[in-house]
């Protein structure tokens, strides 16, 4: 098996045993689950600039550890007060480090901001995990999903109050899997087989997708530079974990990214 694949049975396994200690309606009567949504899509379209939605990621399968020396509640709000769009945070725990109680502390320290549970989710029982600790927007990864699950996963999460993320790697997923319920298209520069990342792949499925849809560029993003040329062919959010995270600062690392940004925009008007 690829890592994908092994990660994926990894996750039905999980669920499967996430299901016997807590049910849906145990799920429903999370303080959290009652809670107003914040909308991704509408920050990131409403944006004249690039938009950075920064992500705590304390391992990958790629790189192993990352960061495991801070905390999510001191992360995040640092990711907040330099000007992130939205929050991504990490609840696959075996291969990525992550938990339901980075979570919930990143969503306690800012509860004003779009908040996107990543996870690997191939199951209803997951949304309903996700509401529950009070995510905003929810992962679908066509690499992993069915076209038929893609649009049944969403459409339910719409029902649950909550927006759609979904990530593609070609043009056959995108044409297989984007639909009325997806509210934000995300390319995924990482090949999820290789783990190898190219920029390129962002640029040729730019103008594939609908601008109906807000488009994101995921993995691979290092810099200023990379960021206007995919902002240049539409992108309007910029998910970036790992350049962060690989620091000491993860915050201050976001800080120096936007400050690269403006300087961009001054010196290039036309482009912002």
């Amino acid at each position: 098996m690829n890592i994908l694949e092994k990660i994926i049975a990894r996750k039905q396994t999980e669920i499967s045993e996430s299901k016997k200690h807590k049910s849906v309606s145990a799920l429903e009567n999370e303080s959290l689950f009652s809670r107003k949504t914040i909308s991704l899509a509408r920050a990131l379209r409403s944006a004249s600039s690039p938009q950075i939605i920064s992500e705590f990621k304390r391992k990958s399968p790629s790189k192993g550890i990352i960061n495991d020396q801070v905390l999510p509640e001191n992360v995040t709000l640092d990711y907040v007060n330099a000007g992130a769009v939205g929050l991504s945070v990490l609840t696959d725990t075996d291969f990525f480090g992550g938990s339901f109680d980075d979570f919930l502390k990143a969503r306690e320290a800012n509860p004003g901001i779009p908040m996107l549970r990543k996870d690997f989710i191939v199951d209803e029982y997951q949304l309903y995990e996700a509401k529950s600790i009070g995510a905003d927007v929810i992962l679908l990864i066509a690499a992993c999903l069915k076209p038929s699950e893609v649009s049944a996963l969403s459409k339910k999460a719409h029902e649950l109050g909550m927006e759609v993320l979904l990530e593609v790697h070609n043009a056959g997923e995108l044409a297989e899997s984007i639909g009325e319920h997806i509210d934000i298209v995300g390319v995924n520069n990482r090949n999820l087989k290789t783990f190898e990342t190219s920029i390129e792949t962002s640029i040729s499925l730019s103008e594939l997708i609908p601008a109906s849809f807000v488009k994101i560029s995921e993995s691979g993003l290092k810099d200023a530079d990379t960021i206007i040329k995919l902002y240049q062919h539409g992108y309007k959010g910029f998910l970036i974990g790992e350049t962060f995270m690989k620091t000491a600062n993860p915050g201050a690392a976001l800080a120096d990214l936007q400050q690269d940004l403006t300087q961009h925009s001054n010196l290039n008007p036309l482009v912002l």
